[in-house]
């Protein structure tokens, strides 16, 4: 489920996933400047996104060629158009300004320099791509019938219309925060004037309340009782968008095994990872499950208190005997009171998947206090009053899934004390792209978080309906107070809705956070740990590093990808230091 390095792909090749070059996950073995460093940003997108370009060219070409009705070749254009420009976005998003081919182009070999075209400017490449979804939205049918979710339609088009006016409104906002300078910069190829915001922001309102007033779509069970049945429903909803088509916007079908993904193959957690070599390869990060609220007290986010001092929540120093560890009897309660989605979504020590209940621990508190954490743990359990204790929560490891470092089982085992969860089927397979459960590109959650959000950014829109479309997806989510539109909600519930579905490194690119978030920045775990100097053993949780601490950076030239093949196509290249 990716259109990342290669554009819509979706094998997850060793377990790789846009979530990892962000704040949400990080990969049980591939570390350090994975996901930020510029191996991942793959250039030879530019080619594969000019292909599909030409390819459509080569339709809209055809099509008043074709023995169809006028009807059906306006739809057929207006979906080659929706096409070009969602092809369009995607080079936008890596490269900034492009050269906007607008038609097929003849190859003549005396004459290769009318083949040349200039990059426009990052302004003119975006108010070209929402033209363009303007234009498609206006031949598109509203409905295709039975193939509706697979294939774009009207609102469609305005959904990513959507996307892209938010994405290009707080790219000009927040441009200057990472700054670069250059030629590129010098002729606007990249970067914006914070003037140039609303415009784009207006772009978002006006297309999200074209989803939103067209009665079309609204948020699959929207009132559950319980935050249980909450929880529920958000599973079965991301195991089987089927089930919600009022929801589901636009649906990459997925229905060849052999041509599927590999999300069951490579993030099972190792218990239940069904035969799959290498299972638990997306470790979701402490502070990405710190965000989540509670229940008592909403509004606010409620990371994990592990001491009798709650400032602790910012101590990742590892087991110290001097603080006052709380004393859970299960190693889920400390999560009980946690918002519906964390359970639907990430895998936490305890939790239930596929019948099974989930071991994740990091170790023993001796019965003499000694701890005995990620390391020199001893080899057999401890044996108290009958009952054998083991390090890892169990004898084999087939029957635990975290933290063993051993080299035999090590790439199997989340190392910060989370596994994923979301879009994971109730069978898992040992088959790699065997995964044909379908992946949800727009749904309608997101055209309400991108309407609460270019409303509060601009100042234009209307407040209470934006407040309304934030507190109807926490609605949905079994909170029942209301929350105001500020930024910091905003923000809050987009990366709680949103998460792991591909959005957060485009937000952060669109924000210009990533160069903040990884500055030189380590990741954490949380450790949960069996506590034996007690009666009865009792979990503690400790606060500590990843397994290998290594420092993650974002130089801001990585902000924008480099361009492949400057010396023959002339292009003036991207900032590059």
């Amino acid at each position: 489920f990716r259109y990342g390095e290669e554009g819509w792909h979706s094998n997850t090749n060793g377990g790789r996933n846009r979530s990892m070059y962000t704040d949400e996950a990080i990969h049980t073995e591939w570390i350090g400047n994975y996901g930020v460093a510029s191996s991942y940003m793959a250039p030879h997108y530019w080619v594969q996104g000019y292909r599909l370009i030409r390819d459509v060219h080569l339709l809209l070409d055809a099509i008043p060629t074709l023995d169809v009705t006028d009807q059906t070749k306006e739809h057929m254009t207006g979906e080659a158009l929706f096409i070009r420009a969602y092809a369009y976005y995607g080079l936008a998003m890596r490269y900034g300004g492009l050269p906007l081919i607008k038609e097929s182009q003849a190859y003549d070999p005396d004459d290769l320099e009318s083949l040349k075209i200039p990059r426009s400017t990052e302004k003119e490449t975006y108010e070209f791509i929402l033209n363009e979804l303007d234009t498609a939205s206006e031949k598109l049918p509203d409905s295709w019938g039975e193939e509706e979710g697979r294939r774009a339609n009207k609102m469609v088009a305005q959904a990513l219309k959507s996307r892209v006016g938010l994405y290009a409104g707080s790219l000009a906002k927040y441009w200057h925060l990472a700054a670069l300078q250059g030629e590129a910069v010098d002729k606007k190829l990249v970067g914006m004037e914070s003037s140039d915001a609303n415009a784009f922001f207006a772009a978002s309102i006006a297309a999200s309340e074209a989803v939103i007033n067209s009665g079309k779509y609204s948020l699959f069970a929207p009132t559950p009782s319980t935050p249980e049945e909450a929880t529920e429903n958000y599973i079965k909803m991301f195991q089987d968008p089927n089930i919600a088509p009022m929801e589901a916007i636009f649906i990459r079908g997925f229905n060849v095994v052999g041509r599927g993904h590999n999300y069951d193959f490579w993030f099972s957690p190792a218990q239940v990872r069904a035969g799959a070599p290498y299972p638990g390869r997306m470790n979701p990060l402490v502070e990405m499950v710190d965000l989540f609220e509670e229940y008592s007290h909403p509004g606010v986010s409620a990371p994990i208190i592990t001491t009798t001092d709650p400032s602790d929540v910012d101590d990742y120093n590892g087991y110290n005997p001097s603080k006052t560890y709380l004393h859970f009897d299960e190693p889920l309660d400390p999560f009980r009171d946690k918002d519906a989605r964390l359970h639907a979504y990430v895998v936490l020590p305890g939790s239930m998947m596929r019948g099974v209940r989930i071991v994740i621990q990091a170790g023993l508190i001796m019965p003499d206090g000694t701890p005995q954490i990620k390391t020199g743990i001893p080899s057999d359990g401890v044996t108290i009053g009958g009952m054998t204790y083991w390090p890892w929560g169990a004898q084999n490891p087939d029957n635990y899934s975290g933290f063993n470092s051993n080299s035999s089982v090590a790439s199997r085992n989340t190392k910060t004390g989370y596994s994923m969860r979301k879009f994971l089927q109730e069978t898992g397979t040992a088959q790699s792209n065997a995964g044909i459960s379908d992946w949800m590109d727009i749904r309608y959650a997101e055209v309400l978080l991108n309407y609460a959000e270019a409303v509060f950014e601009s100042g234009q829109g209307d407040v209470d309906k934006a407040t309304k479309a934030l507190n109807d997806i926490r609605r949905r989510a079994a909170f029942t107070d209301p929350i105001p539109l500020t930024k910091d909600n905003v923000f809050r519930e987009r990366r709680v809705e949103l998460l792991f579905e591909n959005k957060r490194d485009a937000d952060m690119k669109r924000r210009r956070e990533h160069h903040l978030y990884f500055n030189n920045r380590l990741a954490w775990a949380m450790l949960p740990v069996l506590d034996l100097s007690v009666s009865p053993p009792k979990y503690i949780f400790v606060r500590d590093l990843f397994h290998s601490a290594v420092e993650r950076p974002f130089p801001i030239n990585w902000y924008y990808y480099p361009i492949p093949g400057i010396a023959a196509n002339g292009l003036v290249q991207n900032p590059t230091g």
